[in-house]
């Protein structure tokens, strides 16, 4: 086909890679892999996850929010951003607002949905971008973007200065990265980790990660709303073709965390020392099978 040839002149991965080759790149830690908790809405539910952590010998390297940095106080932030420094876990918060919670109809509809995570005008741009503002003010230095502008904006504005040069921006799984080409772009824009399609294949893995250099994000086991898929036996391919990946551990068959607050008391912090478990669960598969993988820290 000429759209493969057309694919290769642009740097591209003509098709999905079947060969699987192994990937040589790592973290800065020289892992393949690193553990990511999300749905950690808050001081209280990260606790339950550090906690969890050294009770089964889990190294967490990052843990994500949903529900928004505008859902926290600044002393909570400040809290997640301390525990983070102390025990050395990146601490990713959401920005927002997001369609799916505004007064749009579309984002809730069934052929709508794509559009959930996106930013709904300018107003709400610049409510986006005041978010990540306030956020890195109090010391967090990680946001989670589902809006293509957003990342636009967060990436220019780190690149003028006006941002910290270390802010990390991860692309939600709530923008799909489907393909190599749409992987590239955000790389370009200036995504530094990107969230893949829960249910991506591992030739189309291989392919994606060979168009970026950057950490690729893929869920392990993920909500309902994401699918519910649940991919344990697959965790050391997975890692030997995408590396460096971080593993994303959600819980199926639970409740909707999002918007979260003081009325999800108790279930908040049970599903986050759950998700933990299920990471113990995908390290045992990786023991068992003896992959041949670098290891990160504290592991």
């Amino acid at each position: 086909m000429k759209a493969q040839h057309y694919l290769a002149s642009l740097g591209l991965p003509s098709g999905d890679d079947y060969s699987l080759p192994t990937s040589t790149r790592r973290f800065a830690d020289g892992g393949a892999f690193h553990i990511e908790i999300p749905s950690v809405e808050g001081p209280a539910a990260m606790e339950a996850v550090i906690d969890e952590a050294a009770l089964r010998g889990v190294p967490v390297h990052r843990v994500s929010q949903g529900s928004g940095i505008w859902m926290l106080t600044d002393t909570e932030i400040e809290q997640m951003v301390e525990l983070g420094r102390v025990h050395n876990i990146e601490v990713c918060l959401f920005v927002g607002p997001r369609a799916g919670w505004d007064t749009g109809a579309q984002a809730t509809s069934p052929g709508g949905a794509v559009l959930f995570g996106s930013l709904r005008g300018a107003d709400q741009l610049a409510y986006g971008i005041e978010e990540v503002v306030r956020g890195c003010a109090l010391g967090l230095r990680s946001v989670l973007v589902s809006d293509l502008g957003q990342l636009t904006v967060l990436g220019k504005l780190k690149a003028q200065g006006n941002l910290p040069s270390d802010l990390v921006l991860k692309v939600s799984a709530s923008l799909p990265v489907s393909n190599p080409a749409g992987a590239r772009l955000l790389e370009d824009l200036g995504a530094s980790t990107l969230n893949v399609a829960v249910d991506l294949s591992l030739p189309t893995l291989s392919a994606i990660r060979a168009a970026v250099s950057i950490p690729l994000d893929l869920y392990i086991e993920s909500s309902d709303d994401f699918g519910g898929v649940i991919r344990y036996y697959e965790i050391p391919e997975i890692v030997r073709v995408a590396a460096p990946v971080h593993l994303k551990f959600a819980v199926r068959n639970s409740p909707s965390l999002y918007p979260s607050g003081g009325h999800l008391a108790g279930v908040l912090e049970a599903t986050a020392r759950e998700r933990v478990r299920r990471a113990s669960l995908g390290l045992a598969m990786l023991t068992r099978a003896e992959a041949d993988l670098a290891l990160p820290r504290s592991l």
